[in-house]
């Protein structure tokens, strides 16, 4: 019943279709909402209606508008299809349906994002960025090569790199996220895929391809942003886990391309070569601690690093597989992230990035948008955060 006594006119058969469609049981349902299950079953039967509160409860845990639920008929939204799937689930239940759904929406929310940029920038009277052609790799180009070109062309020195201060290492990610941005593809961040077994996504289009990564250490996030820029230079839209070596077939080929470039893209050969004299023929095993300084220098993971010497014959691949990866498999599950920005203007930046934020404020500064619209592009209900990223970022 509504708060004035009527009963509203919902379709119980769109009420179970909105929850089916997220995969969610009547329990959860009741449990998200604070009522009891049975009355979920009534509504969906239509023995009984949930108020207005209620309702726009439900809408907002099916991600569905609220004027759905009064439709005559069940809605028939255009389904996304998911990208291919790299992620491997060995020893894991493979994603059900409610995970499933979880990724399609992170897909439908960056695709969002893409458009929202692309009529943006034409609301400016700007072009799209168009990524150069040069960049474009197959699956037969040398690796070392095409990380170098890579390196080269978005202006990123590996001196730079190796010179940033101990202190300063972790904000490599955004130093990298601020140049493949200027190449002319949308980086946006989502904390939640790593909940989802996921370390990155690539949505390869063109104009503007985009990556999507996760909260993930910073030393993970900058290997997990050079592989999904992997799949960027070969034109490959995917869903990447966890790192890995081998798979030279199929999916796992391109796989095996991204890890491999991405470990050569942040560790060149010639550098890892000045750092650390080769042995004259793979070692059985690798002190840690030497492990962590060489990573730490190369603000790269542990993980990332041990791959890169397998694949420079340094290590044998065995200590790799059997002594180390199931290591790093535990600590990844269990790395807490370094939580919520300061304050919330930063949030919205954090997971829109400065490419985009910096178009929407464009925007509204040049009076294209309005403040409303402006707070719309960047999910923002409250326009003082609008007004903190305008001041506190210079746009």
């Amino acid at each position: 019943m509504s708060a004035a006594g009527t009963q509203l006119p919902y379709n119980p058969r769109v009420l179970e279709w909105a929850r089916v469609r997220t995969g969610m049981a009547v329990d959860e349902v009741a449990k998200k909402i604070n009522v009891a299950t049975q009355k979920i079953i009534d509504w969906e039967s239509g023995k009984s209606t949930p108020t207005t509160r209620q309702g726009r409860m439900l809408a907002a845990s099916y991600d569905r508008h609220f004027l759905e639920f009064f439709s005559d008929s069940i809605p028939q939204p255009s389904e996304v299809v998911l990208v291919p799937d790299y992620r491997t689930f060995k020893g894991k239940q493979a994603p059900g349906p409610k995970e499933t759904r979880s990724m399609i929406a992170v897909q439908e929310w960056a695709e969002e994002q893409r458009l929202n940029a692309l009529a943006i920038i034409e609301e400016l009277g700007d072009r799209p960025p168009v990524f150069s052609q040069n960049l474009r790799f197959n699956l037969d180009a040398d690796i070392e090569t095409a990380a170098e070109i890579s390196r080269e062309a978005m202006g990123l020195s590996i001196d730079d790199q190796l010179q940033l201060k101990k202190a300063l290492r972790y904000t490599f990610p955004e130093i990298l996220r601020d140049k493949i941005e200027g190449m002319g593809v949308l980086v946006l961040k989502q904390s939640g895929i790593t909940k989802l077994g996921a370390r990155g996504i690539c949505l390869f289009a063109e104009p503007l391809p985009v990556i999507i990564y996760g909260n993930e250490s910073p030393g993970a996030q900058a290997f997990t942003l050079a592989h999904e820029f992997g799949h960027v230079l070969l034109g490959s839209s995917g869903i990447s886990g966890q790192p890995r070596l081998g798979g030279k077939s199929g999916h796992k080929a391109i796989e095996d391309w991204c890890n491999r470039f991405a470990s050569a893209f942040l560790a060149p050969k010639a550098s890892i070569e000045r750092a650390l004299e080769k042995p004259s023929k793979p070692l059985e095993q690798f002190d840690t601690i030497a492990l962590g300084d060489l990573a730490q220098m190369f603000a790269m993971s542990r993980h990332a690093m041990l791959i890169r010497l397998v694949n420079l014959g340094y290590v044998r691949p065995e200590f790799y597989w059997k002594t180390m990866r199931p290591l790093f498999l535990e600590e990844e599950e269990n790395h807490k992230s370094f939580g919520r920005p300061p304050y919330y203007g930063k949030r919205y930046v954090n997971a829109k990035g400065r490419f985009y934020t910096g178009l929407v404020m464009s925007a509204w500064s040049g009076g294209h948008v309005t403040a409303h619209n402006a707070a719309e592009y960047m999910g923002i209900k409250n326009l003082e955060h609008l007004k903190d990223i305008r001041e506190d970022y210079g746009f």
